[in-house]
């Protein structure tokens, strides 16, 4: 099965802590994803979040961890609306979907498999490539967004706090649907000074990644406080179909 070509790139924003009943839901996705025999699913955890219930964040006090889980799928859109509409509803009671195109340029499920011909993709018209989704018992909410990413340093600082949480806590006093902070590994910015998480180390200037999804009006309001706190960084957007779920009562 070759999956080069136009696809539909499929992201679940949780928190770890869900998990109706014992089970986390990230990890009933991704068995429910494996059975459904999708291509590949990724588990990414984040350090800081906010969503409907407030401010997602590690706890000492906690038995249970507490952190956004962003769980990405890429596949066909017939692939992923099924998973979606059949597997997904039943088994989330809260939480954010995002689909947005995916131009697949390798996919190789085998080392002896014939190699792609990697070239990039024409330009098409935003979410023209998205399929429909009818909206199942727990999706409130269907609507064409933004997700907005914020590249910058975890030492960045604002108002002498590490600028990620500023960042964040202006999308809650905005009532922004949610937010997610993404830390790297290793990366470098726009001077170039590569950072990288070392065993020893006590503190490290490592990559960040702030990923804020709601409708377009809504980013909008977020962009003018951006251009204050952000001083080195950068800043990228995309159209994506959002999906909302809600809990039950």
């Amino acid at each position: 099965m070759s999956l080069v070509g136009e696809q539909v790139l499929l992201r679940i924003y949780l928190q770890s802590a869900d998990r109706p009943p014992h089970v986390p839901t990230h990890e009933r996705i991704i068995h429910a994803a494996r059975k459904a025999k999708l291509a590949g699913a990724t588990v990414i955890r984040g350090i800081l979040g906010a969503g409907h219930h407030g401010m997602i964040k590690p706890s000492a006090w906690s038995i249970v961890e507490h952190v956004p889980v962003i769980i990405e799928i890429v596949d066909s859109p017939e692939q992923i609306v099924r998973f979606v509409q059949e597997s997904l509803d039943p088994i989330m009671v809260g939480g954010m979907l995002t689909l947005a195109r995916a131009a697949v340029m390798m996919y190789r499920q085998r080392s002896h498999d014939k190699p792609d011909s990697l070239q990039l993709t024409a330009f098409l018209k935003p979410l023209s490539t998205m399929p429909q989704i009818q909206p199942g018992s727990h999706m409130k909410i269907q609507e064409n967004g933004v997700l907005l990413r914020v590249f910058i340093g975890e030492s960045d600082k604002f108002q002498h706090k590490p600028l990620y949480e500023a960042i964040v806590q202006k999308t809650r006093e905005l009532g922004l649907a949610g937010a997610t902070v993404l830390r790297g590994a290793e990366g470098f910015g726009a001077n170039s000074v590569v950072h990288k998480a070392q065993l020893l180390e006590m503190s490290s200037d490592l990559p960040v990644v702030i990923e804020v999804v709601d409708s377009e009006d809504k980013i909008k309001l977020l962009l003018p406080h951006l251009e204050t706190m952000v001083q080195e960084g950068m800043i990228t957007m995309e159209y994506v179909v959002i999906l909302m779920h809600r809990h039950k009562g």
